[in-house]
């Protein structure tokens, strides 16, 4: 069914992110691993392997950096699709109570009328809080555009709060 594919890809869309995120761990060992052999290099006079060592360095930060910022797409794809397979969920059951309600309306039995009423408010509800699950996502997706200047002003104000210096570039 639809449903089922949509929830492996869920899946599989998650185990990619975890993977992403333990490669840009890895990286991000790599990359001390590479400074610190920057380190040994000039306390030897070797300016050229310091070079050298700087340059994997900065490529290791890089890979990490792209891993980390892969791994958060996919997280907010994920999220998108959850949604999509939970609303899609609530409108077959909306569709289901309809037919039930339009059925009991037919029969004119005021207590099946009553007891069809109460699952299509209970449907309502869960409808309210889909769509605050939506409005959710969708605040989260905006966190994923928000502003270049927010971004550095905010990582300013916690190296601030921690007296961190912030390394320039």
């Amino acid at each position: 069914m639809g449903g089922e594919k949509l929830l492996d890809q869920i899946f599989n869309l998650k185990f990619t992110a975890k993977q992403l995120a333990r490669s840009a761990v890895k990286c991000e060992k790599e990359e001390k691993a590479e400074k610190l052999k920057v380190k040994k290099a000039i306390e030897k006079g070797n300016m050229e392997g310091a070079k050298i060592y700087a340059q994997n360095a900065i490529r290791k930060k890089n890979e990490q950096l792209n891993y980390m910022k892969l791994a958060s797409r996919l997280d907010a794809t994920v999220s998108r699709l959850e949604t999509q397979a939970k609303m899609a969920m609530v409108q077959k059951n909306m569709a289901g109570i309809v037919k039930s309600l339009e059925k009991a309306m037919a029969s004119n039995n005021l207590e099946t009328i009553a007891n069809t009423m109460t699952q299509f408010e209970k449907q309502f509800e869960n409808l309210d809080l889909q769509t605050q699950v939506v409005d959710d996502v969708m605040g989260a997706q905006a966190a994923l555009s928000t502003p270049e200047e927010e971004v550095s002003a905010l990582v300013a104000a916690v190296a601030e709060e921690h007296g961190l210096e912030l390394a320039q570039g």
